[in-house]
């Protein structure tokens, strides 16, 4: 019984002294650690010192550039039809082929058209035969000047007769309106083709035409002749360089945008009709101060960067919003918040709260190099990379 009444008071003794020694601390207060890193409070995530790379704010060309989305068309583009129900008699091309202005391309059935030609020839002689033989008696006499104008009439008759007979027979052999390349075709001799049905797609492609809408608050930067560039999601390492065209007469009232047309040549064919091309208009340049893409972050609406600054013998991550402008080969353009020589934090922001304490590569080594105490680089003085090693 005695020893059982002991072990209870030890117990409450033990207890009573704990509980004594967590207010004793609370009313102490926290005391921060100096070692060979500085101070442990306000660094990174649970107060140590980070180590950052940091990267100076330069100046750096920009240009004023505008990029839009259009879709590639041949210069001359059609689907080749018939005008009339025939049978494809022949097929004169091959799918792919480069073919002429005015090369046959498929002969339709023309046998009632040939048999009009025939007989309009035909009609076409008798008459020159009859105006021969008035013309001949009028000459010596025997013949009225105005029976000759009949004759001669008849003649010119049967003349535009075959005219058009000829043309009609010209009707069932279809052909390439422009020079161009021919596309997949399914028709074959003896296949019945009805009026507007597909017999092959004819594309001029040695010239490419591009259009694509422009606001209308970017019409001053725009003149029919000036320079522009393209590149095509399907061949991401070619760029392709042309001229504006043309400009639409008319804003839409819409969208408030203007179509643009470009015009750009197409050696080997690369770009094919209805590929769709990223266009971009340059005109003039500034020079700005200027940061890495990867120094830059954003939250909604807003972009902000860690400048370094000194405060009190420390380094200090500062948490700066900035105003930027165009994006161009990996840096941002900064129009307010930062000024060239500032040093800001070129990677690693997600790890680093605002107003953190940071120190560098050198200053980083020196501070591990130092004394040995508790707060050094060892138990009480970790620090957190965000650099790349």
């Amino acid at each position: 019984m005695v020893r059982r009444h002991f072990f209870l008071i030890a117990a409450v003794a033990l207890v009573a002294l704990m509980a004594l020694a967590v207010m004793l601390k609370v009313m102490a207060g926290p005391t921060d650690k100096v070692g060979a890193d500085g101070p442990r409070g306000g660094g990174g995530p649970g107060g140590r010192v980070v180590q950052v790379t940091p990267v100076a704010v330069t100046p750096r060309s920009f240009t004023n550039r505008i990029e839009v989305l259009g879709v590639a068309k041949g210069r001359e583009s059609l689907t080749v039809t018939s005008s009339t129900t025939e049978l494809i008699t022949r097929v004169l091309f091959r799918d792919g082929q480069w073919v002429k202005k005015g090369q046959p391309l498929v002969q339709l059935q023309a046998r009632e058209e040939e048999a009009g030609v025939m007989q309009a020839r035909a009609a076409v002689t008798q008459a020159q035969q009859n105006y021969s033989r008035w013309k001949e008696l009028s000459d010596r006499g025997f013949a009225s000047p105005a029976r000759l104008e009949q004759e001669l009439l008849t003649l010119r008759t049967a003349q535009t007769n075959l005219q058009a007979a000829q043309a009609r027979q010209g009707d069932r052999t279809i052909r390439a309106p422009f020079s161009g390349v021919v596309g997949l075709s399914d028709v074959t001799a003896g296949t019945l083709i009805n009026p507007g049905a597909r017999i092959a797609t004819l594309d001029d492609i040695s010239l490419i035409r591009v259009d694509f809408p422009i606001p209308e608050r970017y019409l001053p930067m725009l003149s029919v002749g000036q320079p522009i560039q393209a590149r095509a999601d399907a061949l991401p390492n070619q760029l392709f360089v042309g001229r504006i065209a043309l400009l639409d007469t008319r804003v839409d009232e819409r969208t408030r945008a203007i179509t643009a047309r470009a015009e750009f040549p197409n050696p080997g064919f690369a770009i094919r009709p209805g590929m769709m091309m990223r266009v971009s208009v340059q005109q003039g340049g500034r020079v700005a101060p200027s940061a890495p893409e990867s120094a830059v972050q954003f939250e909604a609406d807003t972009a902000f960067a860690y400048k370094l600054v000194t405060q009190g013998g420390r380094t200090i991550a500062q948490r700066t919003t900035v105003r930027r402008g165009a994006n161009e080969a990996g840096f941002v353009e900064i129009l307010e918040g930062l000024q060239v020589g500032d040093r800001v934090v070129a990677n690693g922001l997600n790890r680093i709260q605002p107003n953190a304490t940071v120190c560098t590569g050198a200053d980083c080594r020196s501070a591990g190099g130092g004394g040995t105490g508790r707060g050094g680089a060892g138990r009480g003085g970790r620090r957190d990379r965000t650099a790349a090693p």
